[in-house]
């Protein structure tokens, strides 16, 4: 045993599971735990933000980059309200994460003092494990079991401290019990269901494959199932990145932030293999579908829409109990015209790209980030506009990952969540993708990038408004009321906060910024990049609802469409013509 100040305890413990570095801020509340950090420097880096909210969202962050926990800290009062943000973000998307809470010393507790909060039922709602340190001894123990709960339950744990037990001197000696945690073993699947699920697929006409986050990291195995039976695949937005991008039997997303062959693919399928998801809006899917539902976790089973078939499984597993019975389905009209569709789609957003003769296109700038893009790098996009574009733009073709605010859908996601990237995947460049909106929200901690030299590649699509709610009042008739932001040069911004600053407002600004980062990179860049790319002030295509079938919906509907899109149809012809033009219909 070793004799220390249960602070530092509590940082041997978060060493214990592999825990590297730390958000927070200062406060009386939380000194000795500060103090602990201190102690521990050399083992356990404390990232100094200015914003809790930021420290609690780069935790999220860190734990959908890499599936390890997240930490963050905040002091009593105002520093523990100021992580909820972040907190509800990885309870919603069912990361891991722990919150380390400041709470005044026993002594005061109960005496209306200062910054004085009952902070257990305040976190009540947010936490998988929720509890308050009665002695200092305890410390690491909670914290062990709180880092358990987190992993096991996937979601926050929170540990308040009180001051004074966080000074004390204990006997420190590490727990021997080995740090389980994964998830990734190996499941039986039941014969039955797969006997069942080969009979539903071969008895279909259209099936697909929806995945969800819980096939992150079983790439290969959705790709090889994709191949064997020749089903086209799409996936949730927050699984961005669960199968290549580029793969030809990948047709993207639905909703918002979706695809034409994502949308037009639903309307034409009849059976879908719902994996790994809990995805909010398949109540939406036309009704007429039948679906077999997988999922670990029996409460998510037909929680957002009616199943026809449900299976308690992890989705690898299941897919690759599937794969394992040699079974095969041709490569029919079916995959080939939904192919044919998202590759029409893609050639549209390329056309896009290449075009800033009424102002800069978002898909000029993805472009060129896909350009400058490696294979390892980490991308944090914001929630908006934003996120339409970085789903519809971004390569997730080698190892790069993905994260995004999901289920919470909190702006100010995008800056945290850059910093989190490079401080969890080194290897890769790290970039953000933010609106001008969210942006401003969190627009201080680029000081914390610079403090850290952490060399952040962050884009602000900069268009003087909230865009996606925007396109709401534009959609519901509403007046056009608080959507319009007061504009700010983010480039000046970025270099007043030590950054180095760009702006770009075409294609030709895009080309030289690009070539400018890379001779700075080339020698070495410490400092994090702001890139100000002033784009056009145009609603983006809505892709929940994309009427291009004249069938459907009628040839005067294609045509309003298609007209205030500036979409040639035929370069896009719906997929019931594609289908149709094979002799394959439903």
């Amino acid at each position: 045993m070793t004799k220390m100040i249960a602070g530092q305890a509590l940082v041997k413990a978060l060493e214990e599971w592999g825990v590297d570095h730390v958000y927070g801020i200062p406060g009386g509340s939380i000194n000795h735990t500060v103090e602990g950090l201190f102690l521990e420097k050399d083992r356990v880096k404390y990232i100094q933000v200015r914003h809790e909210e930021v420290g609690a969202i780069a935790a999220s962050a860190d734990a959908k980059f890499t599936g390890k926990i997240g930490v963050a800290f905040g002091s009593a009062g105002p520093g523990a309200t100021h992580l909820f943000n972040g907190l509800y973000d990885a309870k919603m998307d069912h990361v891991p994460v722990l919150a380390l809470v400041g709470q005044v010393p026993q002594a005061t507790m109960n005496t209306n003092y200062f910054q004085e909060m009952d902070e257990v039922p305040m976190f009540s709602d947010v936490a998988v494990y929720n509890r308050t340190i009665t002695t200092a001894a305890q410390i690491p123990y909670v914290i062990n079991q709180a880092i358990r709960e987190a992993y096991r339950q996937k979601g926050v744990s929170v540990v308040v401290i009180p001051e004074n037990l966080a000074s004390e001197e204990i006997d420190y000696q590490p727990v021997k019990t080995p740090k389980v945690v994964a998830n990734n073993f190996s499941q039986s699947v039941d014969p039955k269901a797969v006997n069942d699920t080969l009979a539903l697929i071969k008895a279909a006409k259209h099936p697909l494959v929806y995945a969800g986050r819980g096939l992150l990291g079983a790439r290969d195995v959705l790709t090889k199932f994709s191949e064997q039976f020749n089903l086209p695949i799409m996936n949730t937005v927050p699984a961005t990145g669960v199968i290549s991008t580029d793969h030809p039997n990948f047709i993207g997303t639905f909703g918002r932030l979706g695809s034409k062959s994502g949308f037009e693919a639903l309307q034409h399928t009849d059976l879908i293999l719902f994996l790994g998801s809990e995805f909010p809006f398949a109540g939406f899917w036309p009704k007429n579908i039948k679906i077999i539902q997988v999922n670990n976790n029996p409460f998510d089973i037909g929680k957002t829409v009616d199943v026809d078939y449900a299976i308690i499984s992890d989705a690898k597993s299941y897919l690759q109990a599937l794969i394992d019975t040699k079974e095969t389905l041709p490569a029919g009209t079916w995959l080939k015209a939904n192919q044919q569709n998202k590759h029409n789609w893609s050639s549209w957003l390329d056309e896009l790209a290449k075009d800033d003769s009424e102002g800069l296109n978002p898909e000029s700038v993805t472009a060129k980030i896909t350009e400058a893009s490696g294979p390892k790098d980490t991308f944090a996009v914001d929630t908006g506009n934003v996120s339409e574009w970085g789903v519809r733009g971004l390569p997730m073709n080698h190892e790069q990952r993905f994260a995004l605010s999901g289920l919470f859908a909190t702006m100010g996601f995008g800056l945290p969540g850059g910093l989190a990237g490079a401080l969890s995947v080194p290897e890769g460049q790290a970039w953000s993708l933010s609106g001008d909106g969210g942006f401003s929200m969190v627009v201080q901690d680029l000081i914390t990038e610079v403090r850290y030299g952490l060399p952040v590649i962050n884009v602000v699509f900069t268009n003087n408004r909230f865009g996606f709610i925007y396109h709401e009042q534009v959609q519901t008739k509403q007046h056009f009321y608080g959507v319009d932001l007061t504009s700010a040069d983010w480039a000046k911004v970025g270099e007043g906060l030590g950054a180095i600053a760009f702006t770009a407002k075409s294609i030709a600004d895009l080309n030289d910024v690009f070539a400018k980062i890379k001779e700075l990179q080339a020698q070495g860049n410490k400092k994090p990049i702001v890139i100000n790319a002033i784009i056009k002030e145009a609603d983006p295509i809505p892709t929940d609802f994309m009427p291009f079938d004249a069938k459907l919906y009628g040839q005067d509907t294609v045509d309003a469409f298609t007209k205030q899109y500036k979409i040639d149809p035929k370069k896009q012809p719906s997929l019931g013509e594609l289908l149709r033009a094979q002799g394959d219909e439903l």
